[in-house]
């Protein structure tokens, strides 16, 4: 049985379910969303008026509105499928209208072109059609420009008979020229290795103090290059007098064009190349003859070369292939050098960097220690390595203050300190501190030591540094420990 208050209040309620209804003027079928919204608010008086089965009744609007949700999201999803639809069939209706047209002007296209090429025939006579046609007559004009050109071209390159014989003649002397230059410097060749051979014999009998008599010591030595043969390259005879034949490579005449070897060196090297064998290539780059693919323009070339994936880059590969084709005591040019560590860095290969600069093989320039430097700055894995490097080069090029720098980067600071105090100006100590920003070295450079007076006195070191705000913090660190050191004394005393 419900209570009085509860018919008034679902009387009430339905009065205002109607009244509502009635002012929005919902329908009476179908869903609308205006008699949802009325419904979900006389639902939710109900709610608020209930205690015993409120929870109950929250559920259930839960449940209500996630049907409706449910209902409207699915309506949505409809209609914009019959959109989808709608739009695709007035498309597809719109292109079967055009393809239709088109179809209709290409037929009557088809039939003019026909019905103005049978006109065409009829009024021309036969093959007056190149002969007016532009186009034809273009291409004609181009083919014989271009039999002109060969023609002329070689034309340009051929030469009469005459100069021909005056070549050949002139050949022949000079390769006679070149015989009788080759047996002279044989003759000398040979005289050379005498004379050596006497005057070791001499030296060696002044340094045995003439124990023997100089007579016999001529008479025996005579006797001994009576043997040498004639021909210098007699390795028996030449081995003994200690004769290096690489002192004529220089000065004799090989046999051979050498023109003809430099350029099947080149063709050999362009094919490895063109074949991808970029190791064999790099090789033969670096032992091309004269060095003459020894140089930054081949670095260069091999830079452009896109190897294969997870292989090594071809400008690597010729860069060690010069590392190790260097002779000790030679060293690569200067871009050579600093493109072949730039590649190295670029690469992550320390190890050789690391040894062309052990092994003394690279040009030592101040742009190579900048390199190593700012490599190390931005790979802080390798940076002890690097500023290492760094410091041997700048040391070598004499650059005494990035030397400096570079060792108070590797922690280094009181043998900085020490090499500055022996090395570098004021100036170049102040440059070296304002870059490293190194309130040890500051305090090391500022104070007396055995007796002797500062390197920088604490006022101008400071009133150098306070003008870059970031160099506040080592100034205050700097005037903290002079008190403290100050305080110290004073309580000593």
């Amino acid at each position: 049985m419900m209570s009085e208050s509860d018919t008034k209040f679902l009387q009430k309620l339905y009065e205002f379910i109607n009244q509502e209804k009635k002012n929005l003027q919902c329908p009476e079928e179908g869903p609308n969303e205006l008699r949802y919204i009325v419904y979900r608010s006389a639902f939710n008086k109900v709610i608020g008026r209930t205690t015993a089965f409120k929870r109950l009744l929250l559920i259930i609007k839960s449940e209500y509105d996630n049907i409706i949700r449910q209902l409207k999201r699915r309506e949505k999803a409809e209609e914009s499928e019959q959109s989808v639809v709608n739009t695709c069939q007035r498309l597809a209706a719109e292109l079967n209208e055009r393809t239709t047209i088109l179809q209709t002007h290409g037929v009557e296209l088809q039939e003019d072109i026909r019905t103005h090429r049978s006109i065409n025939l009829e009024s021309l006579m036969k093959g007056l059609s190149e002969s007016e046609d532009p186009d034809v007559l273009q291409k004609h004009l181009k083919d014989l420009e271009i039999q002109k050109a060969l023609l002329m071209d070689y034309r340009s390159q051929g030469v009469p008979l005459e100069v021909q014989t005056e070549l050949e003649a002139e050949l022949q002397a000079a390769e006679r020229h070149r015989d009788q230059l080759s047996f002279e410097n044989k003759h000398l060749r040979v005289l050379f290795m005498r004379l050596s051979c006497v005057v070791n014999r001499l030296t060696c009998w002044e340094q045995e103090r003439q124990e023997v008599p100089l007579e016999g010591v001529l008479g025996s030595t005579l006797q001994n290059i009576q043997h040498l043969s004639s021909e210098p390259n007699d390795e028996g005879h030449g081995s003994s007098c200690n004769i290096d034949s690489e002192l004529f490579e220089d000065e004799e005449p090989t046999g051979v064009d050498e023109s003809k070897l430099l350029q099947d060196h080149l063709d050999s090297f362009v094919e490895l190349l063109e074949s991808a064998q970029y190791e064999e290539a790099a090789l033969h780059a670096a032992r091309s003859p004269r060095g003459v693919l020894r140089n930054a323009d081949t670095m260069e070339l091999f830079a452009g070369v896109q190897a294969p994936p997870a292989s090594t880059p071809p400008a690597l590969l010729f860069f060690r292939a010069l590392l190790f084709t260097t002779a000790k005591g030679d060293r690569l040019s200067g871009d050579v050098s600093l493109q072949g560590v730039r590649c190295s860095l670029q690469h992550g290969n320390i190890h050789l960097v690391t040894h062309a600069v052990s092994q003394d093989k690279l040009m030592f320039t101040e742009e190579l220690g900048d390199i190593l430097t700012e490599h190390a700055q931005n790979n802080h894995h390798v940076l002890d390595q690097c500023l290492a490097l760094a410091s041997i080069v700048y040391e070598a090029c004499k650059v005494h203050k990035k030397t400096a720098l570079s060792m108070c980067r590797r922690g280094l600071t009181h043998s900085a300190a020490e090499f500055m105090k022996l090395n570098l100006t004021a100036d170049d100590c102040m440059w070296v501190l304002t870059s490293s920003s190194n309130p040890t070295l500051l305090q090391l450079l500022t104070e007396p030591s055995q007796g002797q007076v500062a390197i920088l006195p604490v006022g101008r070191a400071c009133s150098a540094l306070l003008v870059d705000p970031q160099q506040h913090r080592v100034v205050l660190q700097l005037l903290d420990s002079l008190m403290s050191r100050e305080q110290g004394e004073s309580a000593s005393c």
